[in-house]
Formats: C-alpha cells, structure tokens, sequence
C-alpha cells in the first residue's frame, strides 16, 4: 500500500499567478450559478480551457469558518413547527445555517445538532442563547 505523500500549502492570493486566481473565480462562478457551464465560466473568467482543466481539482478559496460558526445543540418537544420556529428565529437573528443532524423523537423529544455561520449575528452568544431559548417547544439549548 503506497502512502500519499500530498502536501498543501496556504499562500496568500497577491502572488498567486492570474490563471489560478481565474480558475477559483471560473469555480465560484459555476458553483453560484452565475455561469450555466464551464464554457460560460471560463470567459467569464478570461482563462484557457485547458488551465481551468489542469487545475481546477488543486486549487480551492480558503475560508476560515471556523471563527464563524457556533455548533448548537438543542432538545426540542415533538411537535409539528418546533424545528422551523427554531431556524427561523436563527434566521431572525442573523445566523446561516451550515449543517443540521437530527435524532428521531424518543419519549416526546428530538435532539438537534446544528452549526450556523455567526458573522452577520449582532446579538452576543448569551442574548441569541435566551431568544432561541424562549423559542415555544424548545426545551433546552447550549452552545457546544
């Protein structure tokens, strides 16, 4: 069995050359869907064909979102519209929701795992703590 022997690298983009900085950008286009295919993408992005094929699976946009996340973790009652009254109070609030796992309701209950996105929340933690706390049908809430 052969080990990989990959190495990354973070480098900030000023010296990056111009064709990678166009094939992140050809990426972030295709993925946003402001270009409907690569072809579209690619001119947008004033790069070759061939250089966005060459590197388009070994360059990424690094974005820190570990600064900017909150990983929570609820007890709800099992009701019709307690999971919703939740995220829309998270969205109320400024938080973006990046991930959501959910147990299957025992006893009358459901656990929920969330991690939302914080950077446009202007409450402090305690504060969106207490909002989402007084959320009806939300039984406990912690920042974990």
């Amino acid at each position: 069995m052969q080990m990989s022997n990959e190495c990354f690298y973070l480098v900030n983009s000023k010296i990056l050359p111009d064709v990678v900085k166009g094939v992140i950008f050809a990426k972030e286009l295709l993925a946003s869907g402001k270009a409907t295919n690569t072809s579209q993408a690619i001119k947008m992005a004033e790069i070759s064909r061939s250089a966005f094929y060459k590197y388009k699976d070994y360059v990424f946009k690094y974005d820190d979102n570990e600064k900017n996340t909150l990983n929570l973790s609820a007890v709800l009652s099992d009701h019709a519209g307690v999971f919703s009254a939740l995220t829309t109070s998270l969205y109320e609030n400024g938080a973006n929701i990046i991930t959501v796992n959910q147990g299957i309701p025992v006893d009358g209950v459901a656990t929920v795992s969330l991690t939302v996105r914080t950077d446009n929340i202007k409450l402090s933690l305690p504060s969106l703590l207490n909002k989402l706390k007084a959320v009806n049908g939300v039984i406990s809430i912690k920042a974990i």
